[in-house]
């Protein structure tokens, strides 16, 4: 395992600690508002007001994964529709990213459709796409069910897909919904997962990302890259042009709070720009997924934290 999978590996295994969660929960606001836009929904629309001042446009998420309960479950499904609705106030592309976690993926595949199908319904009164986010590797069958359920038997075009380069099933996961040219966004995955399932190797990441790039677009379906790395972009990028896709199939999607210069610049020489854009008071698990990502990431939270 090279050395930054180890990292993340540590790191995730020690921040699902309570007493560190609590630590971080109490003090660490002040660096998580560096990824999340805010608590509220009035912050999150703000947010989106200014990246669109920059050409900049936003895949907003609701914080909030692995419910426990159908009435927190509900209570989810209800604010992601509010959150959909506020949307259809902006003049802006509508674009909305659920965990089905957070609406009782774990309660029963069909309570996360049902709730889902709600919030689809919602999308579909504002012309606004959901993009159904991919979560760890116990929950990919289970997540394929209730998008392939909806997208497929149900017919709403309006709801996309996630799949993860590390994981050594998204390929096959991929080619068996090929003929439905997925609104598709691939990332490389931020998971803690076992070699048995997913890659460990950066390099192997790297290519199976690009292979699930290239194989969706070939096929006509609309694809987001969903990556920091600049070779990653610009692979994609050079070979899109070269096979003459056009830039409406395709965009470049950031963290919030993350390559910023980049961002602009993509934007201002014509790629569609999305930033994945997290609020609300649920931020700790992708908070710490963030920091697991670089040991500098680390470093510099608890040097704040300890100082503060």
């Amino acid at each position: 395992m090279e050395l930054n999978m180890a990292y993340r590996s540590l790191v995730l295994g020690v921040a699902r600690q309570k007493w560190l969660e609590n630590l971080i929960r109490t003090r660490g606001w002040k660096f998580a508002s560096r990824y999340v836009a805010g608590n509220t929904l009035e912050e999150a629309l703000a947010a989106i007001e200014a990246l669109e001042a920059e050409g900049i446009h936003a895949l907003v998420d609701l914080l909030g994964e692995m419910v426990t309960g159908e009435e927190q479950a509900a209570g989810y499904t209800a604010e992601i529709v509010r959150l959909t609705r506020a949307l259809g106030e902006l003049p802006y592309p509508r674009w909305v990213s659920v965990k089905l976690t957070q609406i009782g993926l774990d309660l029963g595949r069909e309570l996360a459709r049902d709730n889902l199908r709600q919030i689809l319904e919602a999308a579909r009164e504002v012309d606004a796409t959901v993009q159904v986010d991919m979560e760890d590797s116990p929950r990919t069958d289970a997540t394929l069910w209730v998008w392939r359920t909806l997208r497929e038997e149900e017919g709403y075009e309006n709801v996309g897909i996630v799949l993860q380069s590390y994981l050594k099933r998204s390929p096959e996961d991929l080619r068996q919904i090929l003929h439905l040219k997925p609104n598709l966004r691939v990332v490389k995955g931020a998971y803690k997962e076992p070699a048995e399932v997913a890659w460990q190797d950066r390099r192997v990441i790297s290519e199976k990302f690009l292979e699930l790039v290239k194989t969706n677009l070939a096929a006509g379906g609309h694809t987001a890259t969903g990556s920091h790395d600049d070779r990653l972009l610009e692979a994609v990028r050079g070979w899109a042009e070269a096979q003459n896709v056009p830039r409406s199939q395709y965009e470049f999607q950031f963290l919030y709070g993350i390559r910023r210069e980049l961002k602009r610049d993509l934007a201002r020489r014509g790629y569609t720009v999305r930033d994945y854009l997290p609020y609300g008071e649920d931020w700790y698990p992708y908070f710490s997924r963030r920091i697991a990502e670089r040991p500098e990431n680390l470093l510099f939270v608890l040097r704040g934290v300890l100082q503060g």
